[in-house]
């Protein structure tokens, strides 16, 4: 069996259900792929270039024997970077279910309460865990864009910060099912020596906010390009 298509056919089966039910007649997805595609543009680029630096100092690694190629671009094979689209039109895809289906799910000032603590816990376990790469980093990210977020809420009015963390708690089904066979196979490793060591299964605990950071900032992007559209 030829093992350099494990991560792309990982890949494409996260694809696959969201992708053909994109056309469901009520949700219509697929009429706002315009928004959608748009929005994932800055996110990829910004996570291509953590993600290659992080490489690049060994903080995480690629088995060649699990890509298609061996010649990587900046670091990265081609499969990581399809994941910065893949993941997000799949969550994208989720909250636009929940939007549609449930129209009484707005945000609320519990839901902002949550994200903005959310953001200060984060805050906090940077400063102690600055000697960490992927946990500092990972922290201080998801902390300032959520504190930026409320800076200029009124740019951003509406982006449903509750349809946001059920899309969320949603998808970390998948998420963690996904990581689970990435870190298990593993197609990539983590050094340790550069994350809290903690583990759910074979994921680093810090793959949920850095995962959350990828969906959000894609989520508030999508809202904004949608108004315009």
């Amino acid at each position: 069996m030829n093992t350099h298509y494990t991560y792309f056919l990982i890949l494409a089966c996260s694809l696959v259900g969201p992708l053909a039910l994109s056309f469901d007649k009520k949700v219509q997805f697929y009429k706002k792929w315009k928004a959608a595609f748009t929005a994932m543009l800055l996110p990829a680029v910004f996570y291509i270039f953590w993600d290659g630096i992080f490489t690049h100092l060994q903080v995480w690694f690629f088995n060649e024997q699990y890509v298609v190629a061996k010649t990587f671009v900046y670091n990265l094979p081609l499969e990581e970077m399809l994941f910065f689209f893949i993941v997000p039109y799949c969550c994208t895809f989720i909250y636009e279910c929940i939007r549609t289906y449930y129209p009484s799910v707005k945000t609320t000032k519990k839901s902002d309460a949550i994200l903005f603590v959310l953001a200060v816990l984060l805050l906090i376990t940077s400063v102690f865990t600055r000697h960490l790469y992927y946990t500092f980093y990972t922290c201080i990210f998801l902390s300032c864009f959520i504190f930026l977020f409320f800076i200029f809420r009124k740019y951003f009015a509406d982006f449903n910060s509750q349809a946001f963390l059920i899309t969320y708690l949603i998808i970390l089904i998948p998420f963690l099912i996904v990581n689970g066979f990435l870190t298990s196979i593993p197609v990539i490793t983590y050094n340790n020596g550069e994350n809290l060591a903690m583990r759910i299964y074979t994921i680093p605990v810090e793959d949920i906010f850095y995962g959350m950071l990828l969906v959000m900032m894609n989520i508030v992007g999508y809202e904004k390009l949608l108004k315009r559209t």
